[in-house]
């Protein structure tokens, strides 16, 4: 029998609140572990702290999430390929399996044209993966109402229409020809990317989901599962009928939660989408 593909919280889902406040989440109401986030908190950037507070609370790290956003250029320093070995070295101290990063921004030259092979040299000396997540493009119709956003790209059926992309070679990590893979359902949504599609053009390479959802915004929504237009459920269910040994991790937005009571709430239903449709 296939073990059940456990379920992770990215520290990120609880912001604005602190990292610790993910890892209390996760113990209280049942996730498997936690996704680290490094960005600009000092602690997130802390793995001896981390470490820590696995150990307090019980609950493992099971994904490392590398300071790799725009707004966190300057964490850890500025050297991205210094960073991206960084990320590796931390998930070996915490027992992680995985470290999710983003295909280089194209103004990283050194760190682009060098990325596949650092990848790939990074995983054949920790037994850590690296898996490549896919982006988004920035899309021309957010200049316009929400609305109007939404049905631009039900017009077209899909796709971004007109739009520039910041990433090198592409916002589409398959450009790069990775060994493994992290597939997250807000940015094909914001992409127009057939989701399905992607995970099964990933293959075996799919390694890490980051479970979420989008109605197709140009902006990154990060929705709760089963709330946007992705096919969340479907997605789920196809990697519970496969070989994934893989984790699934919850990154979704509570930032506009208005009372402990909601972010919780919305926490608690990530988790049930989960277990329910990952079910083997």
């Amino acid at each position: 029998m296939r073990p059940a593909i456990k379920v992770g919280l990215s520290t990120a889902s609880v912001y604005p609140l602190r990292t610790e406040a993910a890892f209390e989440y996760a113990a209280r109401l049942g996730y498997d572990g936690v996704e680290l986030m490094v960005w600009g908190e000092s602690v997130s950037q802390d793995i001896d702290a981390i470490g820590r507070l696995s150990r307090r609370y019980g609950v493992p790290v099971l994904s490392v999430h590398a300071p790799c956003l725009l707004i966190s250029q300057r964490v850890w320093g500025a050297n991205p390929i210094v960073k991206l070995d960084r990320s590796v070295r931390a998930a070996e101290q915490l027992g992680a399996q995985t470290v999710v990063v983003h295909p280089p921004f194209r103004w990283q030259r050194r760190y682009a044209e060098g990325f596949g092979e650092q990848v790939k040299a990074l995983e054949e000396s920790s037994g850590v993966m690296v898996a490549v997540e896919n982006m988004f493009p920035f899309r021309a119709d957010r200049f316009f109402g929400s609305d109007q956003s939404r049905e631009r790209m039900r017009r077209r059926g899909g796709g971004p229409g007109p739009a520039i992309s910041a990433f090198a070679p592409s916002y589409d990590p398959l450009d790069g020809n990775h060994a493994h893979y992290t597939l997250d359902l807000s940015h094909t949504s914001t992409a127009g990317t057939d989701s399905l599609d992607m995970a099964q053009r990933m293959g075996s390479g799919l390694v890490h989901l980051h479970l979420c959802d989008g109605s197709g915004l140009p902006a990154d929504e990060h929705l709760v599962p089963g709330r946007g237009t992705q096919p969340t459920a479907e997605v789920c269910q196809m990697l519970a009928a496969s070989d994934f040994t893989g984790h699934v991790v919850l990154e979704v937005s509570t930032s506009g939660a208005r009372s402990a009571a909601e972010r919780e709430a919305m926490l608690v239903e990530s988790l049930q989408f989960a277990r329910t449709n990952l079910l083997r």
